[in-house]
């Protein structure tokens, strides 16, 4: 179901691991996790899940809930098939960054900021 989403590309240098975010876009967290992706090369896609229809925003939501046995949060990016953030603050960045690169822990939530 998510490999048939209308994702929007941003290209970067970084492409390993792929990175999917899902965000609002009315999020101000949102905004800031993408810019600190640019910021620092990584590629990534991304959908602004309540700019799609009720129906498949629901089936997004729980699709990913359901894969990653996790609430979901704005931004939700996927790393990988199996890893996942949740939330963005700017001051765990580096956290964020060790996570994408591989060099963090699997899995974890940084702040479940927007429902």
């Amino acid at each position: 179901m998510l490999d048939t989403l209308a994702y929007t590309p941003v290209n970067g240098a970084r492409t390993n691991p792929p990175i999917t975010i899902y965000a609002l876009s009315t999020c101000g967290f949102c905004k800031r996790a993408m810019a600190y992706l640019e910021k620092n090369g990584f590629a990534y896609r991304y959908i602004y899940v309540d700019t799609i229809p009720l129906e498949t925003k629901n089936e997004t939501k729980r699709t990913l809930k359901e894969k990653f046995k996790t609430d979901i949060a704005f931004p939700f990016a996927t790393v990988g098939e199996s890893d996942h953030l949740v939330g963005f603050i700017e001051a765990d960045s580096i956290v964020m960054l060790s996570a994408l690169t591989g060099t963090g822990p699997k899995s974890m939530v940084i702040s479940s900021i927007e429902h």
